[in-house]
This record gives C-alpha cells, structure tokens and sequence, in this order.
C-alpha cells in the first residue's frame, strides 16, 4: 500500500517538479543541501533532508550489514555542523554522505537490524522550510527483510541521471618518467576513521595527498597522479585499477588511523601479505577493506577470501619490493616522525593488491590521540612527514637502477 500512495503521489506532482527541476537545469544550480536530521516516532524513524530545490531520488535498503541507502543527483553539502558517523536514533545508529560518483551523491543510513522503508516522499518550501526528502523506515524481523518486494528501490517519477563515467590519467606512450601513484583513503560517503575533534580521515589524507605530489614533482622527473583530487568516493579495486593504467612504477596509499582507547600514537607502514603481522594489522585491514560496505555498495554473494583473491605466484616479487621500500620508509620517516611500535607491519590490505606495482600503505598517525591530531592537522607536520616519504622515494629508485 505504501509503494502504491507512493507512485499516486509521484505522478501528481511529477510535472511541477519536472519543470522546478528543468528551470534549475538550465541556470545550472547545483542542489544545496542545508541539514539532514532524524527522528524517532512510535512506529517509525523518519530522516529528513533539506535541499534548495526539488530533487529526483532513488531509495533502496541492503542486508549484511543493514543499510538504508538514498541516491541524490550530485548536491552542495552546507550542513553547518558534521553529522556522520554514530546518531543512535531510532532505528539508525550512524549515518554518512558523500559524493558517490561524478553526478551523483549518496546518503547511507546504518541500520541497527532489518527495516523496511514505509515510506518516501517530497515536501514543498513551507512554514519556514526548504525543499525536503522525507523517507520513513520501520524495523522488521530477518525473514520479511528477504522478501524480494521489500527491498525494491522506491525511485521518484523524475529519474537521476544516469551515473557519468570518471575521467582517469592514462599513460601516455612517450613519457619515460617514473610514475608515482598516490592515493589519498576513503572519500565520499565514506569519511574513514573519526578524530576526537570532528576531523575527518578523507579531509585530512587528500591534504597530504595534494602536497607530496607538489613535493614530489619538485624532487625529480616524476609524474605524480592522484586517484582522487577530490572527496569523492572510489573502490578500492578502482585505485587499484588506476595504479595498473597508468603504469605505476610506486602506489603510496594514504590513511590515519584510530583507536578506542585514545592512547596509541605514531606513524606506520604496511605491506601486503597473506597474512597478518599482528592481531592489530588484522583488524585495520578488516577495517579498511569495508570500504564498499561503508559507501553504501551491496556485497551479498561475495564470497572470495583476501588471500583467495590477492596472492599469486606473479606477485611475489612485487610483494617483496613492496617490502624493500617500506623499509627505506620506515628507516626515513623515523628520523623526524615519531613512529608506532612495530612500525612495518603487513596484512591482506586490498588496496595493496596490484600484481606490478610495489605498494605500501602509510598510516600518518592517530585521529583518536587528541595532541597527535592537533599536530598532524598542521602544514609543518604534513612538510615533514612529506619531505621524509620524497626522500624514501629517491632511496628506493636509486636502489631498483642499481639492480638493472
């Protein structure tokens, strides 16, 4: 019943939005969106988004874990205050948003249990208010959440655009110079790890990411390309992808860590491994490798295991050059950044699975030690872990032309 109030209520003001949204289309404004909110009522929990203008939506849920995911056209996000991660409201526990993909942006509701969405529907600027997203979702026990109609996407009558392509460097047949890869974690709707003071990982990550190329490109004859310039959301088997397509002679893979307890401090570098160094690398790689279920993507029927998918005989030699220049790394980084005990560890990180390109991931520090985040948020912190990763890559290009 609710599915069929929905559709009557769509094709009823179907036009006006379609023209609300065509005399937006044509003085190319971008939907702002100015807060998003929940609410728990007796028999629901209601999320609202405020938007400047009309805009198409497709809502759907996601078992294991359970998700509500809403698609929006790619929007502007002036939300005052940060409200991703924990809510604990209703039948919500946390939330995220982001940029999905070039054109559209993405909000992902974690759910405590199954829902089921009775409900979706806009509201016209009134009483004070801008344009606004309702959906309501309802808990429901396992066996109704399997059921096929239940978790059909509800779409409004005006559809999102379809999903653009992203643009990617390529590798151009006449460029001798070494390329470096550096790629800033998570993005999107996916924020990564949290920091006491509100700071996210993405945020953080891109910044270092921006400058070690400028360093880089200053340091010698190397092409530098990001897999993200922006905050954007990408998988981690794309930033693999982009490593391979550009024919990467080095992936640098940008993170900052935290913990529960606050305590532990420090920078740290991983290489891949089938398996872990330690019980703690176990847990981050588990962590990060989540990527795909934290933007919102669906996984059910995925059954390969890390190992299953990363490990082959032609990797082994790229695993241990990996190794080699974690360790150049490590002996440079500690020279001027106070490093985590065990400082070189490794686990079955996905991001680090290419078969040709020698890969590590750099934990720059804690977001959950509050005097470590104040220092990794400042420019002479970023030059100076930067200036010792510019060095490290010298080491380690001076030490592979030896070889040959």
């Amino acid at each position: 019943m609710a599915r069929v109030l929905h559709r009557m209520r769509e094709m009823a003001v179907a036009l006006a939005a379609a023209a609300a949204l065509l005399a937006a289309t044509a003085a190319a404004a971008q939907p702002r969106v100015s807060a998003v909110r929940l609410g728990e009522h007796p028999d629901k929990t209601r999320f609202v988004v405020e938007l400047s203008q009309a805009a198409p939506y497709r809502v759907f849920t996601l078992g294991k874990p359970y998700r509500v995911v809403i698609d929006l056209p790619q929007v502007t996000w002036n939300i005052p205050e940060h409200r991703q991660g924990e809510v604990d409201t209703g039948a919500i526990e946390s939330l995220r948003y982001g940029l999905f993909a070039p054109n559209r942006s993405r909000v992902v509701l974690d759910a405590k249990g199954p829902v089921r969405i009775t409900d979706v529907f806009r509201l016209p600027p009134q009483d004070g208010y801008p344009h606004r997203l309702v959906v309501d979702v309802t808990r429901v026990s396992p066996e109704n959440f399997l059921q096929p109609r239940e978790r059909d996407p509800i779409a409004s009558a005006n559809p999102l655009p379809e999903a653009e392509q992203r643009q990617r460097d390529v590798a151009e047949a006449d460029d001798d110079r070494l390329t470096i890869v550096i790629d800033a974690g998570h993005g999107g709707p996916d924020p990564g790890a949290i920091g006491v003071d509100g700071t996210y990982e993405k945020d953080l990550v891109l910044t270092y990411a921006r400058h070690l190329k400028e360093r880089l490109e200053q340091a010698g004859p190397y092409r530098v390309v990001l897999t993200r310039k922006r905050d954007i959301f990408l998988k981690l088997n794309e930033r693999v992808e982009i490593a391979n397509e550009v024919n990467g002679d080095l992936f640098i893979s940008l993170h900052a860590n935290a913990t529960r307890n606050g305590r532990a401090s420090g920078a740290s570098v991983f290489t891949l491994s089938e398996t872990a160094s330690d019980e703690e690398a176990a847990e981050l790689a588990a962590k990060e490798n989540k990527s795909a279920v934290v933007a919102g993507m669906d996984l059910e029927g995925t059954t390969q295991t890390v190992s299953q998918i990363l490990i082959d005989l032609a990797q082994r030699e790229t695993m241990n050059t990996s190794k080699r220049f974690a360790g150049m790394l490590v002996d440079e980084l500690q020279n001027e950044v106070r490093l985590l005990e065990n400082s070189h560890r490794h686990a079955g990180f996905v991001v680090l699975k290419s078969p040709n390109v020698p890969s590590v991931l750099l934990e720059i520090g804690f977001l959950s030690h509050e005097e470590e985040i104040q220092e990794l948020k400042t420019a002479s912190h970023r030059r100076t872990v930067n200036s010792q990763v510019v060095d490290a890559v010298k080491q380690y290009f001076q030490w592979r032309q030896a070889r040959r």
